[in-house]
């Protein structure tokens, strides 16, 4: 996709590295940094710097919008996806009776809400069949005191792509639960189907490229009501200073009121900058680019003997595959002996391909593993 100038002006780490580990820590193009020195320059104007971090935050906020096909007001920024989940079951308010539905290849954010002790719902697991979330499976857990169903656009765990409408369809024909859509392995790699979807959330250090400590957030206008969460804060509550000290406070509606207090303003310009960085690349573009690299990595693995983890073309590819070595830690070990970076853990190996990797990434990737 990069010319070979391009890749290695945005991207000059990656010269004579075989980076294949975006699912966890996306590389950011040099004009990042760039943005964190204009954060730095406004910094040092302090209380005179506000107006420029909040210019930031509003273009940010937008920008972000367009990806989620909402507008800038039904996006929030807070810290990170982790966050946004639990700021999410306090606007949820569940109550004895009520459940949730989560599934078996879903990251642990989206899971762990709902099942620490202080949650009162009853937790339903959506398993996979064959590394695959089928609505089928689906359709089962859901009942009328459904109160949310939450999923991964992009499994974390091995490249599984759901269709977000057919799920959401599925939710609204056997419940009235709300559909919580992570899209940490998707936004920033693949085009967004999100209809349907009721909140939607994304940590921005991973295929946006851009930095740790954000977190976007959308609620369509029409459920701002339903999911408004009533955290503490201040920059999430309406006239926050106009008060008595015991007063009652209000939160923002929707979106606004997951930003509980002051933004994270380095992660805020470095997201705006990153998403500005893909809109002029164009999503279609990555996607096109590296989807015929997955789809070579993925049959060039079943030609090896690896458990090969990620459901086939037919299911959708994104931009993860994974697979389970006999010999995994050695094999780990000599992968990252000779630069070739993947990602180690829960019982498998987890490979990521974004606009920024070449044919020789993947082609270099399974000499080494064919030689084990």
């Amino acid at each position: 996709m990069l010319t070979e100038e391009e890749r290695a002006r945005e991207f000059p780490s990656l010269a004579g590295m075989t980076y294949l580990n975006t699912a966890a820590e996306g590389v950011p193009p040099l004009r990042v940094r760039d943005a964190y020195l204009r954060y730095f320059e406004h910094r040092q104007l302090g209380s005179a710097g506000r107006p420029f971090h909040h210019a930031e935050w509003l273009a940010a906020r937008d920008l972000a919008g367009r990806f989620l096909g909402l507008s800038g007001d039904e996006i929030g920024l807070c810290s990170c996806a982790s966050e946004a989940y639990n700021l999410l079951a306090l606007a949820l308010r569940l109550q004895p009776g009520d459940e949730v539905v989560v599934n078996d290849l879903d990251f642990p954010a989206g899971q762990t809400p709902w099942l620490q002790p202080g949650c009162p719902a009853e937790v339903k697991v959506w398993r996979h069949c064959d590394g695959a979330l089928r609505t089928e499976d689906l359709r089962p857990l859901l009942t009328p005191r459904t109160r949310l169903v939450t999923v991964s656009l992009v499994s974390y765990y091995n490249g599984y792509r759901i269709r977000v409408p057919e799920v959401a369809e599925v939710v609204r024909a056997h419940s009235p639960a709300l559909l919580a859509v992570d899209i940490t392995q998707a936004l920033g790699r693949i085009p967004l189907e999100l209809a349907g979807a009721d909140f939607i959330v994304s940590s921005t250090h991973k295929w946006i490229c851009a930095t740790h400590g954000g977190g976007i957030v959308g609620v369509p206008r029409e459920r701002a009501d339903l999911l408004t969460t009533p955290a503490g804060g201040w920059f999430n509550l309406e006239a926050p200073f106009d008060r008595d000290a015991g007063d009652r406070v209000a939160s923002k509606h929707g979106a606004e009121s997951y930003m509980v207090g002051m933004p994270n303003y380095p992660a805020v310009y470095a997201v705006r900058t990153a998403l500005e960085y893909l809109l002029e690349i164009g999503v279609p573009a990555i996607d096109a680019a590296a989807k015929p690299l997955v789809a070579e990595c993925l049959e060039g693995l079943r030609r090896l003997s690896v458990e090969v983890l990620t459901p086939g073309e037919a299911d959708g590819l994104a931009g993860i595959v994974a697979f389970r070595h006999p010999q995994m830690e050695s094999l780990y070990q000599a992968l990252l002996s000779e630069n070739i970076h993947v990602m180690h853990s829960a019982g498998r190996m987890r490979v990521a391909l974004h606009g920024y990797n070449t044919p020789e990434d993947v082609t270099r990737l399974l000499a080494h593993l064919s030689a084990r």
